[in-house]
């Protein structure tokens, strides 16, 4: 009897859909599950509030993020957008596909409520408790789970018991299933076309001050909080690039391309300064240079794993720009689903300086899944084609990390509005290059 042949990354889905399965029959017997993960509403396409949820033991914990939002007399959004800081929860309670979160400001203490009502598997409606009949109430928020707890169905609750946390923390330590859960949860979304574009700024939550008169702008800017930071949307300066330096961007190619020539990813991004300023700048912002052999990786995978460690940097194809390889690449990524899905870019030293100070270009894509390589017929990764949002991921995350002096942005004349990678993935873009100064 012949034996069917398993490919690593056909294996790696299996195990990943396995340990996803199994999880998600606990979440039946645990309510508090059915909640957790990262919720997000948008308005206008963009996302103002985030919320986050962690089940402890059959308890929510988790925080609100602040934003800023304008309502008209009806209660419907004119505007909303992200602002810094967030609110941990203080108390949940869980009934059913309900859950009843509970807020407090840190700074001024005061104390909202919301009802966070499931209505998918993955979606979600917000609506605020205990608004005083002398204001104007918010409509309800639709919300989509974003995060790390993304469900393939909606289990039915197994009673009406509730349960109710008192004491917001940080989450608990992932355990290896967690996250492997999450890694099959991140791989299924990117592999079949439901990955929600994360590689922008994960924005802040907000939160509504008790006492806001209606169709006023509310602003909670407290720091503190329980649950993960995320990164404020992108501050950009005033001014373009100074003249000599738009010439020097105006002269690099758009594309970089492989081995055998074949034009792909667009140059989206320049930093200035010297290597070792750039190096620390971008490990200050979380992002983690790349294993450059793959053997070497396989070793170190084990190694790390073995010591209980996260393995986190996954190594990249070899592409070329001025003639040569790319000299550094960096990735960021979860434990495990960095395999398939990862924000990542590949960065050259450029053959010009600007005032004494070297000038990296970069191609920045976020994987989000496997495809068939149009090149050869073999897998590769699949991107997500709205590479702009990766762009600006890099920019917010060195400035989160307080790294740059100016953020602006360079429409070269010839700018790149829709092409194909060397593997044939398609992408689009607004052509734009993100130009980064360093402090």
């Amino acid at each position: 009897m012949q034996h069917p042949r398993y490919t690593p990354s056909a294996l790696l889905l299996t195990a990943l859909c396995l340990l996803s399965a199994s999880a998600n029959a606990q979440n039946a017997d645990d309510p508090a599950a059915r909640f957790s993960g990262t919720w997000q509403a948008q308005f206008q396409a963009k996302t103002f509030l985030t919320i986050t949820l962690q089940d402890q033991a059959g308890k929510l914990t988790g925080s609100f993020s602040h934003s800023q939002i304008h309502l008209d007399s009806s209660g419907e959004l004119t505007a909303a957008e992200a602002t810094a800081g967030e609110d941990p929860i203080t108390e949940a309670q869980v009934s059913g596909d309900s859950a009843r979160l509970t807020t407090q400001d840190a700074s001024t203490q005061d104390i909202t409520q919301y009802e966070l009502k499931l209505t998918a598997a993955n979606e979600a409606e917000l609506r605020f408790v205990g608004i005083p009949s002398s204001m104007t109430a918010p409509k309800p928020w639709k919300l989509a789970r974003v995060g790390t707890a993304l469900v393939s169905n909606l289990a039915p609750s197994s009673s009406g018991a509730q349960t109710s946390s008192t004491t917001p923390s940080a989450a608990a330590t992932p355990t290896a299933l967690q996250k492997l859960t999450t890694a099959a949860q991140v791989f299924l979304n990117g592999q079949f076309g439901n990955n929600a574009t994360t590689s922008s700024a994960s924005p802040k939550t907000t939160t509504m001050a008790s006492d806001a008169p209606a169709n006023s702008i509310v602003d909670n800017a407290s720091t503190t909080g329980a649950g993960p930071k995320s990164l404020p949307p992108l501050k950009l300066s005033g001014s373009p690039p100074e003249a000599a330096l738009a010439k020097s961007l105006e002269s690099l190619p758009r594309r970089v391309n492989d081995q055998f020539n074949n034009l792909g990813d667009m140059v989206n991004f320049a930093i200035v300064g010297n290597k070792d300023q750039v190096q620390s700048a971008l490990t200050a912002a979380g992002w983690q240079i790349a294993d450059t052999d793959t053997r070497e990786s396989v070793l170190k995978g084990i190694l790390e794993t073995y010591q209980k460690k996260d393995y986190m940097s996954m190594p990249m194809s070899r592409l070329y720009l001025f003639g040569r390889v790319q000299d550094f690449g960096y990735e960021q990524g979860e434990a495990y689903a960095v395999v398939a899905s990862r924000n990542h870019f590949r960065i050259w030293k450029a053959p010009f300086t600007w005032n004494g100070k070297e000038v990296w270009v970069g191609a920045g894509t976020h994987d989000i899944g496997f495809e068939k390589d149009q090149r050869n017929g073999k897998v590769t990764h699949k991107i997500d084609p709205a590479v702009d949002g990766e762009r600006d991921h890099i920019g917010q995350t060195l400035q989160a990390a307080e790294k740059t002096q100016s953020v602006t942005y360079y429409l070269p004349s010839d700018p790149v509005k829709e092409e194909h990678n060397a593997t044939g993935g398609g992408y689009h873009s607004d052509g734009r290059i993100l130009v980064v100064i360093l402090k």
